[in-house]
């Protein structure tokens, strides 16, 4: 009875969705993805490394509206390579090829930002559901569903110990009029966070000298050094 419950009011419907994307694949490449950001920063030495970066930075957009192409959703987000491919069996898949897309992200003042980012996919079954007939899915359900995808997430991700500090879920609710640079200031509000952590990680490892005492303090009031994901910058869900 519980579970014909829980299907009709399609509860289980992202729970499922956010399981499987974790088993299935983050915790599979997000353990591997430092690594990657370090071989591609050794092979770059000319770029700005900021550790608190190297991450995989995952896109949850609560209205499921995924582009294929991050270059087409914001002219301000450059594709710049591909990191090194984790090669496994998987699944009767011989040689199955995980691989991440980084990017330079440029800010409102042409300073460019590199980190690796992609969409959650999960959350483009849940608008393909809302687009067909058969799920009868409406578009507050999906709404819903999104919230809890991410909800669920989040808490999966929290828990896991191998993917401790090798991500940043960036969840956002699109502005209802068209903003052509939208995506990428979101990214980089999320890269200048993880910047700040650094710094005040770097600074409370020195003894703080008479001069930067003060400095030092207010920084650290302003800013979290939580590894986690952060809430959503809106009213909340």
């Amino acid at each position: 009875e519980m579970s014909e419950m829980s299907e009709r009011s399609k509860q289980n419907v992202a729970h499922g969705l956010a399981w499987s994307f974790y088993v299935g694949y983050l915790k599979i490449v997000l353990p591997r993805v430092k690594k990657s950001m370090e071989e591609f920063s050794r092979a770059n030495p000319n770029l700005p490394a900021c550790r608190k970066t190297w991450k995989l930075h995952i896109l949850v957009p609560l209205s499921c509206d995924i582009y294929d192409d991050l270059e087409k959703a914001d002219s301000n987000i450059q594709y710049v390579t591909e990191l090194t491919e984790t090669i496994l069996a998987r699944a009767g898949i011989k040689k199955r090829v995980y691989k991440h897309s980084l990017y330079a992200i440029m800010d409102e003042e042409n300073q460019l930002w590199h980190c690796a980012v992609e969409y959650a996919t999960p959350l483009q079954t849940l608008y393909a559901m809302s687009q067909d007939e058969c799920a009868a899915f409406s578009r507050e359900e999906r709404l819903e569903q999104a919230k809890l995808f991410y909800r669920t997430l989040e808490e999966i991700l929290r828990g896991s110990k191998e993917c401790a500090d090798t991500y940043r879920l960036i969840a956002y609710e699109e502005p209802e009029e068209a903003e052509t640079h939208f995506l990428s200031r979101e990214i980089v509000w999320h890269l200048r966070q993880e910047h700040h952590e650094e710094i005040s990680v770097l600074e409370q490892s020195q003894p703080p000298s008479p001069s930067t005492a003060l400095d030092s303090a207010e920084l650290n009031l302003q800013i979290s050094v939580s590894d986690l994901p952060q809430p959503l910058r809106t009213d909340g869900f």
